[in-house]
């Protein structure tokens, strides 16, 4: 069972809410011009701040958002992976996302915690759709994340006025779908 605190528990990882004490450890990852790339421009100190808070009130209101990644092994934070809404072409959808510490990537925690995530959606939060990525077509790493937990290109769309694929899975199709009953508290965190 997770740690006390932590959403989701893998074999290597804890997903946890952010903190205020994570700011110098996601800065690394999203302050990392290599790995933030595909992004209009690495952060600094203070996006990376908007972005725990931002996380916090998405918490609050909907019960999830990106959660601090945590090895095990270490207690170190490496990066982040959740669930998060956003709005593509006008509709609200479920997204899976991730960043991983440019050290600590190709060694397969994006696609670890990313599997744990779309499980969460569609086992324990009960989602009744479906999950996506939002992914630059030229992130080629995050693209094969996507492809390994089954998420398929759908359509190719502007968001935020940069070409995307979004990628996604339908709760009937994901591997990781089991039938059971949801309670209405579990279908009730999903309201957006």
């Amino acid at each position: 069972m997770a740690k006390r605190g932590f959403i989701l528990e893998t074999q290597r990882l804890f997903l946890r809410e952010m903190t205020p004490s994570d700011l110098d450890p996601l800065l690394l990852v999203l302050g990392d011009a290599e790995s933030m790339r595909y992004y209009p421009k690495p952060f600094d100190r203070e996006m990376v701040q908007n972005w725990i808070d931002r996380h916090c009130r998405s918490y609050a209101q909907h019960g999830l958002g990106l959660w601090a990644m945590v090895l095990k092994a270490t207690g170190e934070v490496i990066g982040d992976c959740g669930l998060i809404w956003q709005e593509v072409e006008g509709h609200q959808e479920l997204e899976i996302g991730y960043h991983v510490r440019r050290d600590q990537q190709m060694q397969g925690y994006a696609t670890e915690a990313a599997s744990a995530c779309q499980d969460y959606a569609f086992n324990v939060l009960g989602c009744d759709h479906r999950v996506i990525s939002l992914i630059r077509p030229e992130n080629i790493p995050s693209r094969r994340v996507a492809e390994k937990n089954d998420l398929k290109v759908v359509q190719e769309t502007l968001w935020r006025n940069i070409p995307h694929y979004i990628y996604a899975v339908q709760r009937s199709e994901s591997k990781f779908f089991t039938t059971s009953n949801f309670s209405k508290v579990e279908k009730s965190k999903l309201q957006v």
